[in-house]
């Protein structure tokens, strides 16, 4: 009987001739999602003089959105999974447009802070049930593999977008249109999820929400990104981030202890005790460390020490963009279907340190198109290489009751990451900037100089590890990611699952 029901519902997602356009849908949320990560980073000065933010408050208005994001996915996730990907996803979207209009209208830091947390409450809703019902709606190899390309070019190339359009938007409207932009971009994706998206009933009907599990579990995520966040502003060894780190260790291992007896557990330890979904987490994870890390850099150094403006700035990035498309949609799509996942990831992460090791030679007077697109072109195609088998082989012959919490972690691997990324790399780039203006300020007449060399000089530290951790990223790909090429014909993903458990 379960064989039959999912062998037709592999078939319906294979004929169904709208599955393109509901892509469509799913990538324009996915986009805005990650994009909205980012936009608002160029906008921030000109947010911060508008409201009278302090400097030491002005963090908030990045940290409030993360913060929620990455401490509620998991829950998020386990919500598609009972209340319906569809409905799910189409309350997200709804949710994220209203809590931008409120952050567009803010007349006060606090609401601008309130309205970014609930950006990334509603955002925690959206992401897994955007990647889940791609997970549902794309079975076939072939068709799966160009279905993931896509996704994993936006969630590679969303933050990069993101700059480039905040650019635009700071300079030729004002940062508010940072978070409106988001209304009629969210109303499109509604009236398509409601025209074009099929949503699967849930696996299990007398399932419950884990509540002792969601609260552990969501707390331990939301103090291990508060202390990442705060180690970058206030050290590592502040009182305040040890006691946040400390909580999120006792926190996250009363979670995985009560997971083992919970009756309808918020992430089932089966999904991350796979080799290969957990291979694919931590490449993740990794992976964005570094990659936070040649944004955070790469932003502040065209800015501040090449002195491009915003739009500039975001321009600049537009390479590493097509870049990522070009891995994820012309490269990965077509080869996952015949190598190994791995054969894509290794060689990928190998790419993009290579173009970090290139960014380690910029000097305060660098020419962009000599020393830092070639970089953001190796970048860029190293993280399309990674990116799309990462979320395909993570989300692969998962049981579709299970589909949206394994998203969830997913992102939950790629937001702790980019919160890891943020605080360690800016520690380095700071420690070393201030030992080498220490060091090389002798002679005062040049130390605008010697001040703007110091900045350079901490920016190749932190990218040369950066470089490091994405090398690290290629060997645990390589080393526990050992799926092989899915077999042409064969249905992959939910309907598999349920078709093998049948």
């Amino acid at each position: 009987m379960t064989s039959a029901r999912t062998s037709q519902e592999a078939v319906h997602s294979a004929t169904d001739p709208r599955r393109w356009w509901a892509l469509v849908v799913i990538a324009l949320a996915q986009l805005m999602v990650v994009l909205d990560a980012t936009i608002v980073n160029i906008a921030l000065p000109s947010a911060q003089h508008d409201l009278g933010m302090s400097d030491g408050n002005r963090q908030w208005v990045i940290t409030a959105y993360t913060l929620a994001f990455g401490g509620l996915l998991l829950l998020g996730g386990r919500i598609s999974d009972l209340a319906g990907r569809k409905r799910s996803f189409v309350t997200g979207l709804i949710g994220f447009a209203v809590a931008s209009a409120i952050g567009g209208a803010a007349g006060g830091p606090g609401m601008l802070f309130a309205a970014r947390a609930l950006q990334g409450v509603f955002a925690a809703v959206l992401a897994p049930s955007a990647l889940s019902l791609l997970t549902t709606t794309f079975t076939d190899p072939k068709e799966r593999g160009k279905a993931f390309g896509i996704y994993g070019a936006l969630a590679g190339s969303g933050s990069a977008i993101g700059f480039i359009v905040g650019g635009v938007l700071t300079e030729y409207l004002n940062w508010r249109w940072c978070l409106y932009v988001n209304v009629p971009i969210a109303a499109v994706a509604v009236l398509g999820a409601l025209a074009l998206l099929h949503d699967r009933p849930p696996g299990r009907t007398d399932a419950r929400l884990d509540v002792p599990g969601a609260l552990l579990g969501c707390g331990g995520l939301v103090a291990l990104v508060h202390g990442f966040s705060e180690a970058e502003a206030r050290g590592w060894t502040d009182a305040l981030v040890l006691a946040l780190f400390a909580a999120a260790v006792v926190l996250l291992v009363a979670f995985v202890l009560w997971q083992t007896r919970a009756p309808s557990p918020l992430l089932p330890l089966h999904i991350v005790r796979d080799r290969d979904r957990a291979g694919c987490f931590l490449t993740m994870a990794l992976a964005v460390i570094g990659m936070f890390g040649l944004f955070l850099f790469m932003t502040y150094y065209l800015q501040v020490v090449l002195g491009y403006s915003p739009l500039k700035t975001g321009l600049a990035f537009l390479p590493l963009t097509a870049a990522i498309i070009v891995g994820s949609t012309q490269i990965s799509a077509r080869l996952l279907q015949h190598v190994p996942p791995r054969a894509l990831m290794v060689p990928g992460m190998v790419l993009a340190a290579g173009g970090m090791v290139i960014l380690t030679r910029i000097t305060v007077r660098s020419e962009y198109a000599a020393e830092v697109l070639p970089a953001l072109v190796l970048m860029g195609l190293g993280m399309g290489l990674t990116f799309m088998p990462v979320f395909a082989t993570a989300t692969a012959g998962i049981a579709a009751r299970d589909a949206g919490v394994t998203s969830a972690t997913v992102n939950t691997a790629q937001q702790v990451g980019g919160s890891i990324g943020t605080a360690l790399l800016n520690t380095i780039a700071t420690t070393s900037s201030t030992s080498y203006v220490e060091a090389h300020l002798t002679d005062p007449s040049r130390r605008a100089l010697v001040l703007r060399e110091g900045i350079v000089h901490g920016y190749t530290v932190a990218i040369w590890v950066a470089a490091g951790v994405m090398l690290l990223a290629g060997v645990v790909a390589g080393v526990l990611v050992t799926a092989r090429a899915p077999k042409r014909g064969a249905p992959a993903g939910p309907a598999a699952a349920g078709a093998d458990a049948g």
